[in-house]
This record gives structure tokens, C-alpha cells and sequence, in this order.
């Protein structure tokens, strides 16, 4: 199915199996037409709980109450947590905690999304059922990680992703979803050796042949944007600034980016240090480190972003400090961060 009718034909064959076929849990037309948490613009960012900011935060939906108490305006949420409590009581929470949804993970990862084509297409029934609950509880973007690097030409990679994510889109978009694609900046990412391997293991006998380098894939933010654009109309960018910081970002091409086309925001800092040591669990909060978020900030409001902001301090945040804590120092630095640039 490689031209726009056959993939269309095959999309409107698996809807209508969808519509067809028992769902659990099964959607009313009322509730899919009319989510409980609107989704108009406030006209200002607002600051997102993401889970990465303490390792001890707690079960759903103790975090969500948690951003609530502490004053975040939304949470960065699991769609898995959300079904497993049903929709009217995720509908009834983020009403109660008058906090937003901000984003949920795309229910399709990586391997699955570019592996076996009959395998991925077997998954698109299910993706448009979980995109109707995520429309229907309020939150209307759904986020996927670009693997920076593939064992693929580089053009080959491109356009197997290309046309696997125009099918995704395609299924989100009759949900009113978006799709965030969210690049990986730092070089050890893009050229596959940032380490692994168990800790405190003996040497190898005989050390095994290195494997070949892998071909840098996307790791910029004018290559994401290029791709998300041919990818469909509600396709955009999970700007990480830890990623656009280290990918050799500039404020010139945040400013060239149309607003529609940022689905998300993650925010840290970063120390100054050679490329090659740069490993992402070396995050600091923001306002610690030297890249300009001032400026990263202020340029995102310029072209209109009013979305979700979390920080995503990975590596940061101490494993005794509570969860608590932890989340009130993220909300903390964030804020100072924010009105120091004047958009919050």
C-alpha cells in the first residue's frame, strides 16, 4: 500500500472494523463529542508535572493530586494509568484538581511503529481507540522519541518513518490528536555509544567484534519539523531544550517554527562540558547550568506557544529526596525560569 489511496482505503477499512467491534471500554457518542476538560487556550504556558521528576512521586492518581496541591497546571499523564481507571473517573479527576492533561505517550512504540508492516498495521484499530479515550478525557496530544540513529541508509530510514507515521497521524487526527515527535540531540545518541552494559561484569574472553557504527538519523529541530510537515497537518515537535541545547540549536530556528507545530515542552539545564561526555542523565534543574532559557522561553512565546512546559531533570534530583520535594523543586526552578523570561 504505498500511494495515499490504497493507504486511505486501509484506513477506512480498519475504522469501520473498529466501529464495528466491541471496545472497552466502549465510548458514547456524547462522551467522545464532549470531553469534560476543555481544551481552549489560556494564552499563556503553563507548568506540566512530568514523572521523570522523582523517582518516588507515588501511583496514579496520587501524582496527579500532587501537581494539583502544589499548583502545576497540568501533569504529563499515562494513558495506560487513565484506562485502568476508567474514563468517567479520569474525567471526574481532572475536573476536581482543575489541572489539564497535558500529553500521553504514543500507545504504538518505535520497534513496533517501523518493524514488520503487518504487525504495525494490526496495532492501528487499537490506536484509534485509545486516541478517542485520550480526546475524550481532555488530552489531545499524544508524544513518540525519534531514535537518532538507525542501522539503515539514512534515506531509507526516513522514508519507511515517513510513511508509518502519515498512517498514525491520520488515525489521531480523527480524534482531534496530535502527534509530538521528539528528537535526541546529545552526539554519544546519534552515534549509538553512549555506553550500557552491566555493571561490575568480568571482561569478555574474547571481546566481541564491534558492531557497525549506526547512520545518524533526525537530531535537529528544522529535520524534525521537515519530517513532522510531510507526516501530516496535526504532526509537530516535543521541543526538549536539553536536546535542542546539545544538538547545536539556535533561537533563530524556534522563531522560524510555526506555533501548531510545537505539541510540548521539556525543560532542564545543562553544565558546560565536551560533547562527548554529554550522557542525558546529566541534567541540572533550570537556571543551573548555561544554556539560555531566557531566550528559548521568550522565543517560544513570540510564536505563540501556549502549551505545557515540564521540567525533565533526568539525573538531577537525588534518590532519598521525596517525591514531594522533588516535584516542588522542579515547580520551583521552572517558575523562577519562566518569569525570569517573562512568560509566566
Amino acid at each position: 500500500m504505498s500511494d495515499n489511496r490504497s493507504r486511505r482505503a486501509f484506513l477506512g477499512q480498519f475504522t469501520l472494523s473498529v466501529a464495528a467491534a466491541a471496545l472497552v471500554p466502549r465510548l458514547t457518542a456524547e462522551q467522545t463529542r464532549s470531553p469534560t476538560v476543555s481544551v481552549t487556550s489560556s494564552g499563556r504556558m503553563f507548568i506540566s508535572l512530568n514523572g521523570s521528576v522523582a523517582p518516588r512521586m507515588g501511583p496514579w492518581p496520587e501524582t496527579a493530586r500532587l501537581a494539583a496541591r502544589l499548583g502545576y497546571g497540568g501533569i504529563d499523564s499515562s494513558l495506560a494509568a487513565l484506562k485502568t481507571a476508567g474514563l468517567e473517573a479520569s474525567q471526574a479527576l481532572y475536573r476536581e484538581l482543575k489541572i489539564r492533561p497535558t500529553v500521553v505517550g504514543l500507545p504504538i512504540n518505535g520497534l513496533q511503529a517501523y518493524g514488520d508492516e503487518a504487525a504495525f498495521k494490526a496495532l492501528l484499530p487499537q490506536l484509534a481507540e485509545d486516541a478517542a479515550f485520550a480526546a475524550a478525557v481532555g488530552c489531545h496530544d499524544m508524544m513518540l522519541v525519534l531514535s537518532p540513529s538507525s542501522p539503515q541508509a539514512k534515506d531509507d530510514r526516513r522514508r519507511l518513518v515517513r510513511d508509518r507515521l502519515v498512517m498514525i497521524g491520520e488515525v489521531l487526527q480523527r480524534s482531534n490528536v496530535r502527534l509530538g515527535l521528539e528528537f535526541l540531540g546529545p552526539l554519544c545518541m546519534r552515534m549509538g555509544n553512549c555506553g550500557g552494559g552491566r555493571a561490575g561484569a568480568p571482561p569478555a574472553a574474547t571481546p566481541p567484534a564491534a558492531p557497525a557504527p549506526p547512520t545518524p538519523f533526525i537530531w535537529t529541530l528544522p529535520e524534525t519539523l521537515e519530517l513532522a510537515k510531510e507526516c501530516g497537518p496535526n504532526v509537530g515537535v516535543v521541543l526538549d531544550v536539553w536536546h535542542w541545547h546539545h544538538s547545536g540549536g539556535t533561537i533563530a530556528e524556534i522563531l522560524a517554527t510555526e506555533r501548531s507545530r510545537i505539541v510540548h515542552v521539556h525543560l532542564s539545564d545543562a553544565r558546560a562540558m565536551p560533547p562527548e561526555e554529554v550522557r542525558d542523565n546529566m541534567r541540572l534543574m533550570p537556571g543551573e547550568g548555561i544554556i539560555n532559557l531566557t531566550g528559548f522561553l521568550r522565543a517560544l512565546n513570540t510564536i505563540g506557544y501556549d502549551g505545557g512546559v515540564a521540567p525533565e531533570p533526568l539525573g538531577r534530583i537525588p534518590m532519598d529526596m521525596s517525591g514531594e520535594d522533588a516535584a516542588k523543586l522542579a515547580l520551583e526552578t521552572t517558575r523562577a525560569a519562566m518569569e525570569k523570561a517573562g512568560v509566566l
